[in-house]
């Protein structure tokens, strides 16, 4: 990821903007000195820069929980801060190239709150999890345009590369979203999706909760799948097989189709090496034909812009961690602004599956980047945060 090495580093008089890049201040974590957030907001994005120091060594780059996509928007923040603060480069990986002209149009690439606010039902929806390359993600886009087609995706380059395919072939039927799979279902509308694919993901074998397909998984699925909707996991992994075989097979009514070595449509390259190792291709087509309720939950992520914080009651938290039935909040870290307001880094919602994200305090509490997804756990995660606030 972008990053700098810088001989030295100051502050600059908050806010200020530079470039098209506003800075708003600066977030000193509590108890270590060793850590700076700048908060920075580049054409509609907001998102931190980190300042890692230790024993005269500075070191600037986006801050892994906010960072935003594609890569162009931390760049542009990095050569930004360092412009208006008159900082030296020592090293780095930022450079002066410009940008590429088909990441200029952004409108395929949504966030969180876009989806929460106006979920697409124009079309019939397909969804692939992890797409990778894209390449069957954009054959199958390319292929029905009557279809709206939303590729979710983690992994910053891949965005950039479907995103610039997106472009040049003028694709206006499918959106991007580089967020959790696991927790975008649990906001898509009941009865509306027609596929949702999750070819090869990663096998996860020593870390089986962060295994995409899940019971909790499975049964979002169900609920957001249409009467004749498929979920159809393609995968090369025996184990990764196994386990989703025996997980769907806890559903006590359904319709599973089980595949070995079957061809589809197109392939990925890592598809296509694998069939040159004569490695074995596993698919689980799972057909709903069940109608499930709306999707209906009580409640937002308001806080009251009347609170007053104490700075020792929000210190004493640093480190603790609320559980409650079915989720969690665990307080990780506690920051400073210079201008007198608090923040925190937080984890919240289901075990299995937390959101990551950072709370600030001030005349108007909110979370940072966006809230979290609406879901029964995280809104009570939200209920067990604001009690914990005020003791």
């Amino acid at each position: 990821m972008p990053h700098l090495h810088l001989k030295s580093f100051h502050t600059l008089p908050f806010p200020v903007t530079h470039d098209g890049v506003r800075f708003d201040g600066i977030a000193h974590n509590v108890g270590r000195d060793d850590e700076k957030l700048i908060a920075a907001h580049c054409e509609g994005r907001d998102f931190f820069l980190l300042l890692k120091t230790q024993t005269g060594k500075f070191l600037l780059k986006a801050d892994k929980l906010t960072r935003p996509s594609p890569t162009f928007y931390v760049k542009k923040a990095l050569k930004a801060y360092v412009a208006a603060a008159g900082l030296e480069v020592l090293a780095g990986n930022v450079d002066d190239a410009p940008t590429n002209p088909h990441l200029n149009d952004r409108n395929a690439l949504w966030n969180i709150r876009d989806f929460a606010e106006r979920f697409p039902t124009d079309k019939p929806v397909r969804i692939e999890v992890g797409f990778g390359s894209g390449r069957h993600l954009l054959h199958q886009a390319k292929q029905h345009p009557d279809r709206r087609f939303i590729g979710i995706e983690i992994h910053k380059p891949s965005i950039e590369q479907v995103l610039k395919q997106i472009n040049i072939a003028g694709l206006d039927n499918l959106l991007l979203l580089d967020y959790d799979a696991r927790l975008f279902l649990e906001l898509v509308p009941s009865n509306l999706v027609e596929r949702i694919y999750v070819h090869f993901p990663v096998p996860w074998d020593k870390k089986p909760h962060r295994r995409v397909i899940s019971p909790d998984f499975v049964g979002e699925s169900i609920r957001a799948l249409a009467p004749g909707g498929k979920l159809e996991l393609r995968t090369d992994s025996d184990n990764y097989f196994a386990y989703s075989f025996e997980t769907f097979m806890q559903l006590s009514n359904n319709h599973v189709e089980i595949f070995k070595n079957r061809r589809i449509e197109v392939s990925s390259k890592y598809e296509d090496r694998w069939r040159r190792m004569e490695k074995n291709i596993y698919d689980i087509v799972m057909h709903n034909e069940a109608s499930s309720p709306p999707l209906a939950l009580d409640g937002t992520f308001d806080f009251d812009t009347a609170d007053r914080f104490d700075e020792t009651r929000l210190a004493s938290l640093s480190g603790r961690t609320l559980r409650f039935n079915g989720g969690f909040v665990h307080f990780e870290r506690f920051y400073r602004f210079d201008d007198g307001r608090f923040m925190f880094r937080l984890s919240m919602g289901p075990f299995e599956r937390p959101e990551h994200l950072y709370l600030t305090l001030g005349d108007a509490p909110a979370y940072f980047p966006t809230p979290p997804v609406r879901t029964k756990t995280t809104l009570e995660a939200h209920r067990q945060l604001q009690k914990a606030l005020h003791g």
